[in-house]
C-alpha cells in the first residue's frame, strides 16, 4: 500500500489540534466564571431602588412632634470624636487578631456597608464606653468618629454616610453611635428610610446626673459660663427651663415618643448608664444578645478602677495592663446647690415614671 501523506495528516494532526482546543476551552470557561462573579459582586454594591438593605425606601408622613425648641447657651456640641487614646491599643489589638484569622480571599470581599445598629443616646450616658466594650467583639466593626449623619450631614446621602462607616465581611455587624440623635425630631423618620429594621441602643442615666455631667463638660471647655444652677431656671421665675438642652436631653419619655411612631419597643435597648459601671458584663450581654451576637465581651474583659469610677478594659489572655478611658472621663463634678438637685429631681419625676412604664424597667433614678 502506497503512503499516503494526506491520510497520515487526518491521523495525527487532529489528535493534537483537539488537545489545543481542548485546553483553549477550558482557559476561556476559568475566564468566564471569574467574570461573572466578579459582576454580581459589584452589581451587589450598585444604588437601586434596592440598594439599601433590599427594598425600596418607604414614603415616610413627617409626623414627629418636636419636644420644644433648644435653648442651648453653652453651645454643648457632642462630641465628634470622644474616644480616649487609652482604648486605641485595646481596639487595635483585638483588630489585628481578628484580621490574622481571616484568609487572604476573605479580607478582598470586605465591603462597607451602611450601619446594622446604632447607639442614638444620650450624650454624657455612657454611649462611648458602650461602643469601645462592644468593638471587642470579633463580629463588631464600628465607626470611629460620630457621623452626625441624621442630624447635621443627611443632605449629603447614604452613600457618603455609607464611606464613613468600616470594612466588613459576611457576618460581621457594622454599627456607629452619635447620641443627639435620640432628641433631634428628623432622625427617626430618616433612620427608618434607610431601613426600617435597624436596631437602635440608647444608654440612659439618672436625669440629674446627667445634666450635671453634660454642664461639667462645658465648663470645662468654657470656664467663664453662667453657673449651673442660673442656666436651670428661667431668669428669676424659679421654674426648671426645659429648653436648655442639659435639662431637655434627660426627658427621655418625650423623645421616646416621637421613636416609638416609626419603631416598635423590642426594637429599641435601653442600657443603663449606672449598671455599665457596676456591672458592665452584665449590661454588655443584654446588648449582644439584642444584636443577636455570641456572648464573647464577658467578665474577663473587665477591671474596675477605683480612682477613675469606671471599668477598664483588658484582655483575658497574657497579664497586659488594663486600658481606659481617655483623661477627659470621670471628671470631677462641682458642687451645685442642694435645693436646685431637688428641684430638678422633682421636674425629672413625672417623665422618669412615664419612662419607666413604656419600657417596662425601673432605672430607680427616684
Amino acid at each position: 500500500m502506497e503512503y499516503s501523506p494526506v491520510l497520515h495528516s487526518l491521523h495525527v494532526v487532529p489528535s493534537s489540534h483537539l488537545k489545543n482546543k481542548l485546553f483553549f476551552f477550558c482557559i476561556m470557561l476559568t475566564l468566564w466564571v471569574y467574570m461573572i462573579y466578579c459582576c454580581v459582586g459589584y452589581s451587589s454594591t450598585m444604588p437601586g431602588l434596592q440598594a439599601y438593605y433590599g427594598r425600596t425606601e418607604p414614603q415616610v408622613d413627617p409626623r414627629a412632634s418636636s419636644v420644644g425648641p433648644s435653648r442651648d447657651l453653652l453651645n454643648n456640641d457632642n462630641d465628634l470624636d470622644s474616644r480616649g487614646d487609652d482604648w486605641e491599643d485595646v481596639r487595635t489589638e483585638n483588630d489585628s487578631s481578628n484580621n490574622n484569622v481571616m484568609s487572604a480571599f476573605l479580607n478582598e470581599s470586605e465591603t462597607k456597608k451602611l450601619p446594622q445598629a446604632i447607639i442614638i443616646g444620650v450624650k454624657k450616658g455612657g454611649t462611648r464606653a458602650l461602643l469601645e466594650f462592644l468593638r471587642l467583639h470579633p463580629d463588631v466593626r464600628a465607626a470611629g468618629a460620630e457621623p452626625h449623619f441624621f442630624d447635621r450631614n443627611y443632605d449629603k446621602g447614604l452613600e457618603w454616610y455609607r464611606d464613613l462607616m468600616p470594612k466588613s465581611s459576611e457576618g460581621q455587624l457594622t454599627m456607629e453611635k452619635t447620641p443627639s440623635y435620640y432628641i433631634t425630631k428628623e432622625v427617626p423618620a430618616r433612620i427608618y428610610t434607610m431601613s426600617k429594621d435597624t436596631k437602635l441602643i440608647v444608654v440612659v442615666r439618672d436625669p440629674v446626673t446627667r445634666a450635671i455631667s453634660d454642664y461639667t463638660q462645658t465648663h470645662s471647655k468654657k470656664p467663664d459660663i453662667p453657673s449651673f444652677e442660673s442656666l436651670t431656671f428661667k431668669n428669676t421665675s424659679g421654674v426648671i427651663d426645659a429648653t436648655w438642652s442639659a435639662v431637655q436631653i434627660g426627658m427621655y419619655a418625650k423623645h421616646l415618643e416621637r421613636w416609638l411612631q416609626y419603631f416598635p419597643m423590642e426594637q429599641l435597648l435601653y442600657v443603663s448608664g449606672e449598671r455599665l459601671i457596676s456591672d458592665p458584663a452584665g449590661e454588655v450581654a443584654r446588648v449582644q444578645d439584642f444584636l443577636g451576637l455570641r456572648r464573647v465581651v464577658t467578665e474577663e474583659h473587665f477591671h474596675f478602677n477605683p480612682a477613675k469610677g469606671f471599668p477598664c478594659l483588658k484582655r483575658p489572655e497574657g497579664n497586659s495592663k488594663p486600658h481606659c478611658l481617655g483623661k477627659t472621663k470621670g471628671r470631677t463634678h462641682p458642687n451645685i446647690d442642694p435645693d436646685v438637685v431637688q428641684r430638678l429631681r422633682e421636674f425629672y419625676k413625672p417623665f422618669n415614671r412615664k419612662f419607666y412604664q413604656m419600657t417596662g424597667h425601673d432605672f430607680g433614678w427616684d
